[in-house]
């Protein structure tokens, strides 16, 4: 990836869910709501303090994360779509066994 988040940001790919309906009626693009649950691309070196000191980050590549619904900022590179988030606006990091999460209304 050539890529690379400045300070406390993160790069993400969201993670894509097949969403059916109990009648097995697939829900085109348009009607869903993009997922929150992303995959972690790059991160940047930390946070800096006002005292200059420099906070490593707590994600790491390769980590997923669920994220707000209106976080970061969407951008498209090479055809691929990327949210680029800081890393205050993480709201969890799921374990490497989770299943994909499932919205709930």
């Amino acid at each position: 990836m050539n890529l690379r988040p400045l300070y406390d940001r993160i790069v993400l790919k969201r993670i894509e869910e097949t969403e059916t309906s109990r009648n097995g009626i697939i829900i085109p693009d348009s009607a869903k709501e993009k997922p929150q649950e992303g995959e972690v691309l790059a991160v940047g070196h930390g946070k800096r303090l006002e005292d200059g000191k420099l906070v490593p980050l707590d994600v790491k590549v390769g980590d997923r994360v669920l994220f707000g619904k209106y976080s970061g900022n969407e951008t498209r590179l090479s055809g691929t779509d990327y949210i680029i988030i800081r890393e205050d606006e993480v709201l969890a990091v799921l374990s490497p066994d989770a299943p994909a999460a499932t919205k709930t209304k």
